[in-house]
């Protein structure tokens, strides 16, 4: 067995504000890691893949890009 089947790999989660209230985000897992993705606050945030420019969050912010253990 290869140590990825013991241990599971950091997750990219885009945290972003949720319409349930100031105190409730809701988390997106993404498929690249962190910094690829450049976050660019305004009247609109927007989060942009860096390796395909594809916008990938475009709403109300702020916004975040972490790193989190992904579930087992």
């Amino acid at each position: 067995m290869s140590q990825t089947e013991f241990f599971s790999e950091p997750a990219t989660i885009l945290r972003m504000p949720s319409w349930l209230g100031s105190h409730v985000h809701e988390d997106r897992e993404l498929p690249l890691a962190p910094g690829d993705y450049k976050v660019t606050p305004g009247d609109r945030w927007t989060v942009t893949s860096l390796k395909t420019n594809e916008v990938v969050y475009s709403g109300i912010g702020p916004v975040e890009i972490l790193r989190e253990r992904a579930a087992a």
